[in-house]
């Protein structure tokens, strides 16, 4: 065996031994998790919005909120930002994360933290990614308060999963008590609750319709500048509501 090949086995035994995988990614040629059901994710859906992220992050302070094994953080660094910070509540994924970025010779800051607890970070980023993380929370309304008051400072590039309607209505500002009927509209803003399991994952709470999503984002103050693929946002940050309060510190016992 050539010092090559013993290299390249022990490689694909590291990356076997890391698994299970939901990144998949290419480390010298080998594919981390070749089998996903979704297929060569996320590179796949990365190819449709990529061109929303500045080409050149030179100067950028980057954080990866959910980073899993770090796919976000790595291309933010392939584009040349400064700094990247990328966080998980999951060791398993910080692990990977860890691999893959030694691997590539990238420095990314990692740190095991929930999104409830990012007011300990003291600082504000040049662009958020918050890719597939809002529907595995019990208070997403929550964690977008959060990250519009305490790290987002410009930029957020978001992603969550959307389920029913995808037409936008057009809604008055307010109903009078009587009015039922409103509601029993299918592209009314909708959140739905998955009391079990949805997927097979314990962890999928609520899933939006296309007008709850983007409801929701506005809420928290965010405006939307692009949806340059279907669930995806680049948002920026618009005034905040006076009539909105926003707890600065929140303990992972009392937020779940």
């Amino acid at each position: 065996m050539t010092i090559d090949a013993e290299k390249h086995g022990n490689l694909r035994r590291r990356i076997a031994e890391l698994g299970p995988w939901f990144h998949n990614l290419r480390i010298e040629g080998i594919e981390t998790a070749p089998d996903h059901f979704l297929g060569d994710y996320p590179s796949f859906k990365w190819r449709h919005f990529k061109e929303a992220v500045p080409a050149d992050l030179k100067g950028w302070s980057v954080l990866d909120i959910g980073c899993n094994a770090g796919f976000y953080s790595l291309e933010m660094k392939r584009r040349n930002a400064d700094r990247v910070v990328a966080i998980d509540t999951d060791p398993h994924y910080l692990r990977q994360a860890e691999f893959v970025a030694a691997q590539s010779g990238v420095d990314i800051e990692l740190r095991q933290m929930s999104v409830y607890d990012i007011a300990q970070l003291k600082e504000k980023f040049d662009l958020v990614i918050f890719m597939g993380v809002l529907y595995h929370l019990r208070h997403p309304l929550l964690a977008l308060d959060l990250l519009r008051e305490h790290v987002v400072r410009d930029l957020m590039l978001f992603q969550c999963m959307q389920r029913g309607a995808e037409t936008i209505p057009e809604l008055a500002n307010d109903y009078d008590f009587s009015e039922r009927s409103i509601f029993d509209r299918p592209d009314y803003p909708k959140l739905f609750f998955i009391e079990n399991r949805y997927a097979g994952d314990p962890t999928n709470w609520f899933i939006p319709n296309k007008a709850a999503a983007e409801a929701m984002l506005r809420s928290a103050s965010f405006i939307i500048l692009q949806n340059p693929e279907p669930e995806v946002y680049l948002l920026g940050c618009g005034e905040r509501d006076c009539a909105i309060e926003i707890p600065s510190v929140v303990s992972r016992s009392n937020a779940g």
